[in-house]
């Protein structure tokens, strides 16, 4: 449940941002295992083990366990620190509020660059821990979709336990990867519903700035 009050002005929005992109600045790549879960009511999907890479700025990859590698289409990406790349947006206070009794600051996120995909970014901040807790991302070309995170053991370095990524059916494009498990399966029923999917990854470990190739990323 998310109820707002006003109370997050320009400059605490973007002193706010700083403490959290301090916390992720420490992380220059990681390796992580997980097992990835696909919720979308026309494809049948496994629950998959993978591995995520990610390198800054914005370099991030998927590879399942069959060896499929999972790229993420236009501005989406389950990696939030790849919103924050090269400071490129106006921070603009929305509010204050709990989510899931978590008390959070709501700040939108406005590209300045005027050809990027992704429109807008709304990010609820837990202001105690500078962490992430959800964010809602509206794009040119694959419409709105959420992610929410759920922090543990390395919460200090600001990197999620857990991610929930959920998005309408109707207006998302499938990411390379998932894909092709969606033409080896069911057909998609032609409906105007707004349809919602989810994938949700858990991550059982990280290994943190070790060095990681840009070749692991072609």
């Amino acid at each position: 449940m998310m109820f707002l009050v006003a109370g997050v002005h320009g400059q605490h929005a973007d002193s706010l941002l700083a403490k959290v992109q301090a916390r992720l600045a420490g992380v220059s790549d990681y390796t992580a295992e997980g097992v990835m879960k696909t919720d979308v009511s026309f494809m049948k999907v496994p629950d998959a083990r993978i591995t995520v890479y990610y390198k800054q700025p914005d370099r991030f990859k998927i590879k399942k366990q069959d060896g499929i590698s999972i790229i993420p289409k236009g501005g989406v990406n389950v990696n939030l620190t790849t919103l924050f790349a090269g400071n490129r947006y106006t921070a603009v206070g929305e509010g204050k509020g709990t989510l899931h009794g978590t008390a959070v600051a709501v700040v939108k996120l406005l590209p300045l660059n005027e050809q990027s995909d992704v429109v807008v970014s709304t990010l609820y901040i837990d202001e105690k821990m500078y962490l992430i807790r959800k964010a809602v991302i509206t794009t040119r070309e694959n419409g709105t979709y959420e992610m929410e995170m759920s922090y543990g053991k390395y919460a200090n370095r600001g990197l999620p336990d857990k991610v929930s990524f959920i998005f309408s059916t109707k207006d998302y494009k499938l990411p390379k990867g998932l894909a092709i498990d969606y033409d080896a399966g069911e057909k998609p029923r032609n409906t105007t519903t707004n349809e919602k999917g989810k994938i949700e990854i858990s991550y059982t470990s990280y290994a943190i700035n070790t060095g990681l190739s840009n070749d692991i990323f072609n």
